[in-house]
């Protein structure tokens, strides 16, 4: 985006994740393979003398009353972290759903980050904006890169991938209109370690999502998304993103996936997008 005052949330998808062991500090060691949408939130900004966020969008009540959301972390621990004595009027577009699978929060932390990093002229590689979203969470690093990687690790141990084979494919994103708390679908993990995720895009699609099954358990309706996804004409991917509930699919061609589209529950949220 050519706008230096806005910045894309680009929509986050784990085009595979394993599940390989339940550490003691409660968190879960996982192999993933991120990719992003060229579309997601937006995010606008400009100086003012206090950190404030305004939201609009089909999913701005969603964090209505929110005092205390993933952006306005960000942008006050950028603003301690170089000691900035501005802040930031923050506006939000809010068109991925929250508690989805797909980095909502995540995304529009890291957005945030990348933009409120041109407003206040901060050098972009800086490693203090690596650690200032490890802190926020998990998959806040993946989100500010926002570029085909594998993660290890909780997911924030990165490393590029070769992803030209996939860049451009038409995706496809569908929810059935059902949040899913993190916490409980990793939860409700069943502790089998099911084999290591191999290595680049191939493997993705080899690869499996382990959440799924517990994600399923909370909301039965990803298992009808899932059904009808496979079932197109012109499929090469379909699995669930994330923790759930929304699920995912990539398609040979824009034609495929939009006939695709057309076929889902008119109540289901949806986004046709391509892989950035």
């Amino acid at each position: 985006m050519s706008d230096a005052s806005a910045e894309v949330a680009h929509a986050k998808i784990n085009l595979a994740l394993h599940v390989r062991a339940r550490n003691p500090d409660g968190y879960h060691a996982i192999e993933t393979l991120f990719a992003f949408a060229a579309d997601g939130d937006l995010l606008r900004a400009e100086i003012g003398e206090e950190i404030t966020l305004s939201v609009t969008g089909p999913f701005a009540p969603a964090l209505a009353g929110e005092g205390d959301n993933l952006v306005l972390r960000a942008a006050r621990a950028l603003r301690a972290a170089f000691g900035i004595g501005q802040g930031a009027a923050i506006h939000l577009d809010k068109h991925l759903p929250v508690a989805s699978g797909i980095g909502g929060g995540s995304a529009d932390a890291a957005a945030t980050l990348r933009l409120l990093t041109r407003l206040w002229g901060l050098p972009g590689d800086d490693p203090r904006l690596g650690a200032i979203a490890r802190e926020l969470g998990a998959d806040v690093p993946a989100c500010l890169l926002s570029k085909s990687c594998r993660g290890d690790g909780r997911g924030d141990q990165l490393r590029l991938v070769n992803d030209a084979q996939f860049r451009g494919m038409p995706l496809l994103l569908v929810n059935p209109g059902v949040a899913v708390a993190t916490g409980p679908v990793f939860a409700g993990w069943d502790r089998v370690d099911r084999g290591a995720l191999g290595e680049g895009f191939d493997a993705a699609l080899a690869g499996r999502n382990d959440l799924e099954a517990p994600a399923r358990a909370i909301a039965p309706a990803i298992g009808a998304v899932l059904g009808i996804l496979r079932d197109q004409t012109g499929v090469r991917l379909a699995r669930m993103s994330g923790s759930g509930a929304t699920c995912f699919a990539l398609f040979a061609d824009i034609a495929a996936r939009d006939a695709a589209e057309a076929t889902l529950d008119a109540s289901w949220w949806r986004l046709k997008t391509v892989l950035i």
